[in-house]
């Protein structure tokens, strides 16, 4: 089995670069997607955060309440690291458990772990290969004006409450670079298709 963490920005192109890894056959899990597992009505994360911030964070219905958290949390450093401390062993427990379920079903699967916040959450997962897909931020921010809506104040914060290029960087093995046309990123993701199966047929 071989493991690829992918990582990148926000509209750095990522999904794109995961999508065409899953068209080669490898087998996608979303650290996202995940961490909203994790606190569905009924885990053990959702009663820790119950109990660490209150019924105010729930729905009627017992379900999380994102946006009271998100109230909570995200201007209050050590209310985001309590959270935080709660959510990510959580979700890495649980991608350890689909990346041995992925090996048990193929022992020579490819994994594409995509984790945007590799680099913030100090994902120390042993992966084969870290990759970066990696565009300039005035490309970004043009993405998030253009293709998602948002005006460019809101896309710098956004762009700036993440890890920096240089610290996403230097955590790179590979980098795939978004900024040209789709054509050329999709060459790049195809070439390191190719890279990881001549690894696994060794």
């Amino acid at each position: 089995m071989y493991v690829i963490g992918l990582t990148g920005g926000i509209a750095s192109g990522k999904s794109t670069v995961a999508r065409r890894l899953v068209e080669h056959g490898a087998v996608h899990i979303d650290a996202d997607h995940l961490a909203r597992v994790v606190v569905e009505p009924g885990t053990d994360a959702l009663a820790r955060i119950r109990a660490t911030f209150g019924d105010e964070v729930l729905n009627a219905d017992g379900s999380l309440n994102r946006a009271a958290l998100g109230s909570r949390v995200f201007c209050d450093p050590a209310s985001l690291a309590q959270l935080n401390a709660i959510v990510h062993p959580a979700v890495r427990a649980l991608a350890n458990e689909l990346i041995r379920d992925a090996e048990q079903a193929d022992p020579d699967a490819v994994v594409v772990y995509d984790v945007p916040l590799l680099v913030e959450a100090a994902v120390d997962h042993p992966f084969d290969l870290i990759v970066v897909a990696h565009a300039d931020e005035e490309t970004r921010t043009r993405r998030m004006v253009d293709l998602r809506g948002m005006d460019e104040t809101d896309a710098a914060r956004r762009i700036g409450s993440q890890a920096s290029d240089a610290d996403r960087l230097a955590v790179a093995n590979v980098v795939i670079d978004t900024d040209g046309t789709l054509a050329h990123t999709l060459q790049q993701v195809d070439a390191l298709y190719e890279r990881v199966r001549a690894a696994l047929d060794r």
